[in-house]
C-alpha cells in the first residue's frame, strides 16, 4: 500500500513595529507556543488559542476526505510589537530546520505566518524563515499564507509554489484562507506545477486606507476575484498592503501571482493589477478627526441630537504595536465631562491588580501609567469607581476574535464621571464588544464607544454603528497613521504617500 503524504505544519506570527518596545521570547510564549502534537490537540479545540489558519487547513483536508499524515512542526505567535529579540528568533528558525531534517519524510509543507516580522539585527527573518523551510522540504510542495499587512521580500516569494493572502480587513477569513491553502496542497500533491511573482510598488499607505469593505482596497480585492474567477490559470491573484511602521526596505504594496500556466503568465497577472494599484494610489489617503471635533461629536451623541457614535483610537492600536496606554483622547473627555462613554480598552496591569484588592462599588484614586507611563502615555491619577473586576479569560463573539479563546488578564471596569474604562493586563486591540459585555456592559446603551483598535473593531462592533458613526480619532502613539510626522529611517524612498513625486515603471 502507498504511503500516506506527509503534510508538514509550521506558524510564525508577528507584526513588527520599529518604533515599539522589542517582542520577547515570553511574548511569545504567553501568547501562542506550540510543539509537535500539541499543535493538532489545540487546533482540534473549540475555541483555538491559536492562528485560526491552522484548523481552516486541517479541517478542509479532513472534509476533502484526503488521507494524509500530518508533521506537526511548530507554531508560535506573539501580539504586535517591536522587533523579535534575535536570539528568539534564531533558535526558532533552527529548532524548525531540525525538526523537518528529524521528519522521516516531508512531501509538502503548509506555513501560516504573519509576514511583517523584524528582528533586532534584521530586516526580513521571514525570508530567512521561507528560505530555511525550502532548503528543507527540496522540491516537495510549500504553500505559505499570511496577513494583508504582510511586507514581502523576493525571498519570501522566490521560496513558495503558492502564496496566499487574506482578503479581508478586518480579518474575519483566516479559516478560508488556510482552507485554500488546503486545496492549493492537494492539487500540488496530484500533480500542478506552479510558479509565482512578485510586484512591489512604491506605495506605503497607513494601515487606515486598506479595509476592504469600501475604499481602494477593496476595489483592488474585487478586481484580484474578478481576473481569478475569470482566468483558470490563476491559482491565486494576493494583494498586500504592508504594515508601513516595520520600517524595512521590503515595505509597499504588492501584488503576487499565482500561476498554473507558467512564470511569464505570473509576472504578468501580477504587473498586471499592480498598475491599477499605481494609477489609483491618490486614493490611499485619509483626513482623521481631530481631537476637538471628536469632542463635539460625543456631546451631541449625548444630548440625542445625532447617532451614537464609536471613536478608533488609531494612534495607539494594540493591534500594530501600541501599547495601549496613551492618555490623550481618554483626558479630553474626562476634561470635557463626557456622558455615556464606554472606553476599551486602556492596558495597565498595574492598575488592573490594584482594582483586585477592592471591592465592586469601591471609589478610589485610580492612577493611571504609574508603573508603564511613556512619551504618549502620561501618568495621572482620578477618582474612580469600581463597577466590576474578571479574570479576563473569554471567547470573543464577533469580528477577529469570533471563536477564539482570549486571554486579557485580570481586568476591570471603573466609572469616571460619565466615562466607563474598562482596564485590562494584557494587550489585545478592542475589536469584540464581548470586552465589554464581560463587564455586564451593554454597548446598545451607550452614546459613544471608545476603542483602541485600527480598523478590526468594525467588524465587531458593526451591528450596533454604520460606517457613518464611525470616526478615527488624530492623537498621539505608536501607530498614529499621520506619517509624515514618523521618523522612518529605512522605508524605500521615494514613496508615496510621503513623496508626492514617487515614480513606479511597470516595465
Amino acid at each position: 500500500m502507498a504511503a500516506l503524504p506527509r503534510i508538514a505544519l509550521v506558524g510564525v506570527h508577528l507584526e513588527s513595529n520599529a518604533f515599539a518596545p522589542p517582542t520577547t521570547e515570553a511574548d511569545f510564549r504567553r501568547l501562542c507556543h506550540l510543539e509537535g502534537d500539541a499543535i493538532l490537540a489545540e487546533a482540534a479545540k473549540p475555541a483555538p488559542a491559536m492562528p485560526l489558519e491552522v484548523p481552516g487547513f486541517i479541517g478542509e483536508l479532513a472534509r476533502l476526505g484526503f488521507a494524509r499524515e500530518p508533521v506537526p512542526i511548530l507554531v508560535t505567535g506573539a501580539e504586535p510589537g517591536g522587533p523579535a529579540e534575535q536570539d528568539f528568533v534564531d533558535a526558532t528558525l533552527a529548532k524548525i530546520a531540525a525538526a523537518l531534517a528529524a521528519a522521516d519524510r516531508v512531501d509538502a509543507v503548509y506555513l501560516t505566518n504573519h509576514g511583517a516580522m523584524t528582528a533586532t539585527r534584521e530586516h526580513d527573518p521571514d525570508g530567512r524563515l521561507y528560505e530555511t523551510i525550502r532548503r528543507a522540504v527540496g522540491a516537495a510542495p510549500f504553500v505559505a499564507s499570511v496577513d494583508l499587512h504582510a511586507n514581502l521580500s523576493e525571498r519570501m516569494i522566490g521560496s513558495v509554489d503558492a502564496f496566499v493572502s487574506y482578503r479581508t480587513n478586518p480579518h474575519v477569513d483566516q479559516r478560508e484562507r488556510g482552507a485554500e491553502c488546503a486545496r492549493h496542497i492537494v492539487e500540488m500533491l496530484g500533480g500542478t506545477k506552479t510558479a509565482t511573482a512578485l510586484v512591489r510598488l512604491p506605495l506605503t499607505p497607513a494601515s487606515v486606507t486598506l479595509l476592504t469593505e469600501t475604499g481602494p482596497y477593496a476595489d483592488l480585492m474585487a478586481e484580484a476575484e474578478r481576473r481569478m474567477a475569470a482566468d483558470p490559470r490563476l491559482m491565486n491573484l494576493s494583494v498586500v498592503g504592508g504594515f508601513v511602521f516595520s520600517d524595512t526596505p521590503k515595505n509597499g504594496l504588492a501584488v503576487v501571482a499565482t500561476s498554473r500556466a507558467g512564470a511569464a503568465h505570473a509576472h504578468e497577472a501580477a504587473r498586471d493589477l499592480a498598475r491599477a494599484a499605481w494609477a489609483d494610489r491618490k486614493r490611499f489617503v485619509r483626513t482623521l478627526t481631530p481631537v476637538v471635533r471628536a469632542l463635539e461629536l460625543a456631546r451631541e451623541a449625548a444630548a440625542g441630537a445625532r447617532a451614537p457614535v464609536i471613536f478608533a483610537d488609531v494612534g495607539d492600536n494594540p493591534g500594530g504595536g501600541g501599547r495601549g496606554n496613551t492618555t490623550e483622547l481618554l483626558r479630553a473627555l474626562i476634561a470635557a465631562d463626557a456622558q455615556d462613554v464606554l472606553f476599551g480598552n486602556f492596558v495597565d496591569g498595574d492598575l488592573a491588580a490594584e482594582t483586585h484588592r477592592h471591592r465592586v462599588g469601591d471609589t478610589f484614586e485610580a492612577e493611571f501609567n504609574r508603573a508603564n507611563a511613556d512619551r504618549f502615555g502620561e501618568r495621572f491619577a482620578v477618582r474612580a469607581t469600581l463597577l466590576a473586576v474578571t479574570d479576563g479569560k473569554v471567547v470573543g463573539r464577533l469580528g477577529i476574535y469570533a471563536g477564539r479563546a482570549v486571554d486579557l488578564g485580570p481586568t476591570a471596569a471603573l466609572r469616571i464621571g460619565g466615562i466607563v474604562v474598562v482596564v485590562a493586563t494584557a494587550r489585545k486591540q478592542c475589536a469584540d464588544p464581548v470586552f465589554f459585555e464581560m463587564h455586564g456592559l451593554d454597548i446598545a446603551a451607550a452614546r459613544c464607544v471608545v476603542v483602541k483598535s485600527r480598523g478590526h473593531f468594525r467588524a465587531g462592533f458593526a451591528p450596533y454603528f454604520t460606517p457613518a458613526d464611525v470616526f478615527e480619532i488624530e492623537a498621539g502613539g505608536l501607530t498614529a497613521p499621520v506619517l509624515d510626522r514618523v521618523g522612518f529611517r529605512h522605508l524605500p524612498r521615494p514613496s508615496f504617500p510621503l513623496d508626492a513625486d514617487a515614480r513606479w515603471d511597470a516595465a
